[in-house]
């Protein structure tokens, strides 16, 4: 079948979890066995997040690709078990930075460009190139922002055009906003929702889908009072209730039939069920048999979204692993070397995540200190494994003043220094992004963590580990058990005499998956459990 379209707007405020109702909706239409993809389609004019701060938008998630992209890409790839790629990430950035570089070659003949068409129609060749890629039975779109944003505008002018080039009758809008309740008396309040629609009906569109973000299923009297002002039809008017989990919403939007409204309105009959889902469900809601303790060591730690999907991971392994987590987040600034060993005793096990520049980085050296000294389970991703070897060469192999030229360049134990130039040449860039596979060496920890000779995992640095000190490590029992494929670039470090100490500089929390958890976030939380 051609491809059908599902538009996810919001209104009245942001922070709606309309990202959650668009991937909880793509996970009920995958349940059902149809290949789905996803698009963001955010206004903010950075071209990506790439050089954004984890305290504007939270953590940057990278596609397969190599994109550098919006968290809410984590929640889409999690929920509906799909690898997406640069076409799902799109800023208004982006967007005017390929129509301004076509005006300055000339490629508009001399015409003046405008919002309509040249922007439009742009961001509608963006919709088409996903679709062209992916060949995807459902497309699900979610517009950021709020409608009534200026800056989202672009956004909804193209989609509400582009309905009539590809026919309204394959694209379904969904509308998501809040149920206000005034807490003094109770009393549920409308109004916003209802002027939310009104101006997106202003805008061209309307609604085919109501989704209500409030604290409890909605009233039949308050779906008529809605359909009524709105002509959105009750039956298509669902509730997102507040939840105890994420993971808790597409079975709830299924429970109410949201379903059966997607597949009336592309007049599609099909049979199926939420099984594989729901069994998902039942390893969160169980009683667990074991407890886990575990320290998050990072720098951003008054944003949580920061480091969104290492969290996500840790939840999605502790499930598997029938084990209630006690996660804290541990700003590592505060901790010294007159602190450390108050701060972290009594956690079970200790994990570093990534992150770029010094600001905190003494404090999670301290942090794999600990975590080595005293036979702590410990896991660091990327800038962990970092840290975790700078300590390792200063307290072990005594190279006092051992660093990375990240935050010192003038040491002269250069453990971690920036790619070369013939390496970057061949990336197009500083960083290295994306999907890469990892040569396993045999006989090791991370051997059994991945039961194979190679793996592909995500990447997202730019300084590599200084292979003339590989043998001054091994020999003191902290040895490369991953390389990638040409033997260059170190992957992996571990400790042969710990329960489990591991450094990877790439990021596996990228592809942990509900249904399929990282296999060494798996081990971690095993080794780590009481």
């Amino acid at each position: 079948m051609k491809t059908k379209i599902i538009v996810v707007t919001g209104g009245v405020y942001s922070s709606l979890g309309k990202g959650i109702v668009a991937s909880s909706i793509g996970r009920i239409l995958k349940e059902y066995g149809y290949k789905i993809s996803m698009q963001k389609l955010d206004p903010y004019l950075n071209v990506d997040p790439g050089t954004l701060s984890p305290y504007q938008h939270g953590e940057v998630f990278v596609t397969k690709d190599g994109a550098e992209t919006d968290l809410d890409l984590g929640h889409y790839e999690r929920f509906v078990d799909n690898e997406l790629s640069k076409y799902s990430s799109i800023t208004s950035g982006r967007i005017y930075y390929e129509v301004l570089n076509q005006e300055r070659e000339g490629k508009f003949g001399g015409k003046t460009v405008q919002v309509i068409p040249h922007i439009t129609q742009q961001i509608q060749s963006k919709i088409k190139a996903i679709i062209k890629n992916d060949k995807p039975d459902f497309l699900i779109i979610e517009i950021g922002g709020t409608i009534g944003d200026i800056e989202s505008l672009p956004f909804i002018e193209a989609l509400r055009s582009f309905s009539g080039i590809y026919s309204r009758k394959n694209i379904l809008f969904t509308h998501c906003a809040p149920l206000i309740k005034i807490e003094v008396n109770g009393e549920i309040k409308t109004k916003p929702t209802q002027y939310s629609i009104k101006n997106l009906m202003n805008l061209g569109i309307h609604p085919d889908i109501l989704v209500l973000r409030t604290s409890e299923i909605s009233s039949k009297e308050i779906k008529q009072k809605l359909s009524w002002t709105t002509d959105i039809s009750m039956d298509n008017i669902f509730s997102s209730v507040d939840s105890k989990s994420i993971y808790d919403v597409p079975k709830l939007l299924f429970d109410q039939g949201i379903h059966k409204s997607i597949f009336s309105y592309f007049k599609i009959t099909k049979k199926g069920s939420m099984g594989n889902w729901n069994k998902f469900l039942n390893t969160i809601h169980s009683e667990k048999k074991h407890k886990a303790s575990i320290a998050l060591v990072g720098k951003y730690t008054e944003l949580p979204d920061a480091y969104l999907s290492v969290i996500e991971s840790l939840k999605i392994a502790s499930y598997s692993e029938n084990v209630e987590l006690k996660l804290d987040l541990i700003n590592s600034e505060t901790i010294d070397s007159t602190n450390y060993i108050n701060k972290l005793k009594g956690y079970d096990g200790i994990l570093v995540p990534g992150g770029f520049g010094e600001r905190g980085i003494e404090g999670k050296i301290l942090a794999a200190k600990y975590a080595r000294e005293n036979k702590i389970p410990y896991f660091g991703i990327c800038l962990g494994m970092q840290v975790a070897c700078l300590e390792f060469a200063r307290n072990v192999l005594k190279y006092d003043d051992a660093n990375s030229t990240e935050f010192n360049s003038k040491t002269t134990h250069k453990i971690f220094d920036i790619m070369d130039s013939e390496l970057s040449k061949k990336l197009g860039g500083t960083l290295r992004l994306g999907n890469i596979k990892v040569d396993i060496e045999k006989n090791t920890l991370a051997d059994k963590i991945y039961k194979s000779s190679n793996v592909e995992e995500r990447h997202r640095h730019r300084y590599c580990f200084g292979k003339q000190y590989v043998n001054d490590f091994a020999n003191n029992g902290f040895i490369v058990s991953g390389t990638s494929a040409d033997g260059e670039i170190i992957e992996i470090m571990e400790m042969k005499d710990h329960p489990f100490f591991i450094g990877v500089q790439y990021h596996p929390e990228f592809q942990s998956r509900p249904l399929k958890p990282n296999p060494i976030f798996k081990l971690f939380i095993a080794k780590s459990k009481k």
